[in-house]
């Protein structure tokens, strides 16, 4: 099989699930335009996992292109307990009781079995049940029940969730069940963790902690209070994620879009990949075409240089996996031919920092501009070579090249890398016939055209980005 080029720079991460558990369909997905597939630890048992990861280390091998596995962990997941009558209609301005006591509820009371709620809400928040349909605000607190008054009612029934949106919860990010998923995951080569439920740094790192580099955690942010600590957050996460699910819940619609494009604008100013999820094609579970809010949706996240957009249920459980993965790929492609594109990307890019690293990386561009070059190649043992070429958005494909199969895997998240495993050079002579090789045979150059070459020496060691050459094929 042909070793397929994506003709993009964003990524397309797509979620597996009952629809998409095929070799056949997992390959589908790849040559739809799929880079990275999402495994959602919140359904499916550790055999559905492993079979699915067996299977797209098979289409990689299949295709020779690298491609990477997000290991999506659940998280704490907050819920009232059951009522007598499985349900329950609450009547804005009612009393209801959040309390301890394990009995079924019904119009006045359910149970809340999450004591750190109660130890942690202030008389005055507000506590948001099944997604936001209903509001209760807290008149009063004890140690082993609040008493709310319903600010918009509607029907509440067994096991719903609870958002606390004004409160940080003493709650880690990650449950025994996320522990035991991860004992699970990462000796099975996954490439990033999924961190849900993150409000501070501390939880960022907890899980590298627990990962010790086999992985890298992608920090999703779906709390305000995580937006509150943003910039600590970043300093800990090797990537980024906008969740707007649980995000859109606890936030007012109107501050969604604003959250994100803060989120991705500090993402980039630290070289960090980043995500933007949850509804993007929405309308594809059941229908073979998005409506054109989800079509201006996804390009908003390719405007504002996200490194990769997400599918989630659309090709998990939807009917139309292929056609969404194909769909973001169509929108994607045609965005990226717009001049506004281009002119945006370069007038939000980033100060380089004060480093040699990030200054070869700037150059590169600024040069790769000027001689109009038709690549440039990262010669990378970590990766932060291409990352920080790629951060600078220039205007030519970015070569990730690096002996390591993770390490291309990981780059498969990044926004326009073309990633791809090599033998190891060993002088700067060697890196440049090996880059002029690679260009191509991958068909980004041919004879007469030029490159930029960006490399560290000494080779092999990393975080020494100090070299660059322009060579012609």
């Amino acid at each position: 099989m042909d070793r397929p080029r994506r003709h993009r720079r964003t990524k397309i991460i797509a979620t597996l699930g009952p629809a998409s558990s095929t070799p056949e369909m997992i390959l589908r997905l790849f040559q739809a335009g799929a880079d990275l597939f999402r495994l959602n630890f919140s359904h499916g048992t550790h055999a559905d996992h492993e079979a699915r990861i067996d299977m797209i280390r098979a289409v990689e091998k299949r295709t020779g292109r690298p491609i990477g596995i997000l290991a999506d962990v659940q998280g704490p997941k907050l819920r009232v307990g059951v009522f007598q009558s499985g349900r329950v209609r609450l009547q804005t301005g009612q009393p209801f009781t959040l309390d301890m006591n394990n009995a079924p509820g019904d119009m006045r009371r359910v149970c809340l079995p999450h004591p750190e709620i109660i130890a942690a809400a202030e008389i005055g928040a507000t506590l948001l049940l099944d997604d936001g349909k209903l509001r209760l605000r807290v008149l009063r607190k004890r140690e082993d029940h609040l008493l709310t008054e319903v600010v918009t009612g509607g029907v509440l029934s067994d096991r719903k969730g609870v958002n606390v949106p004004d409160v940080v919860l003493p709650i880690p990010a990650l449950t025994g069940k996320d522990r035991a998923d991860l004992a699970f995951a990462l000796p099975l080569g996954i490439d990033y963790i999924g961190l849900s439920f993150v409000q501070r740094a501390e939880d960022v790192i907890e899980a590298k902690r627990i990962a010790a580099g086999r992985a890298l955690v992608m920090a999703k942010l779906e709390k305000p209070q995580a937006l509150d600590n943003l910039n600590a957050i970043l300093g800990e996460a090797e990537a980024v994620m906008v969740a707007r699910g649980d995000l859109g819940v606890e936030l007012p619609p109107e501050e969604v879009p604003i959250a994100q494009r803060r989120i991705i604008r500090a993402a980039q100013q630290r070289g960090l990949p980043v995500v933007v999820a949850t509804q993007m094609l929405e309308s594809m579970i059941t229908a073979p075409a998005p409506t054109r809010a989800e079509a201006s949706d996804v390009a908003t996240a390719v405007f504002d240089g996200a490194d990769a957009v997400m599918l989630s249920a659309e090709s998990a459980a939807g009917q139309y996996p292929r056609e969404a993965v194909n769909m973001m790929d169509r929108i994607i492609t045609r965005v990226e031919r717009d001049e506004d594109w281009r002119s945006g990307l370069n007038a939000r890019r980033p100060q380089p920092e004060k480093n040699s690293a990030d200054a070869i990386a700037a150059a590169s561009v600024h040069v790769a501009h000027t001689i109009d070059a038709r690549a440039i190649v990262a010669l990378t043992e970590s990766g932060a070579t291409a990352l920080r070429v790629a951060r600078e958005k220039p205007d030519c494909p970015v070569l990730g090249v690096t002996t390591s199969q993770q390490v291309a895997r990981r780059l498969a998240a990044v926004w326009g890398v073309h990633a791809l495993t090599t033998g190891a050079v060993h002088s700067m002579t060697q890196a440049v016939e090996h880059a002029r090789k690679i260009t191509r045979l991958e068909g980004f150059a041919t004879k007469g055209e030029e490159i930029v070459v960006v490399a560290g020496v000494p080779f092999g060691q990393a975080g020494t980005t100090n070299a660059l050459r322009v060579a012609r094929l």
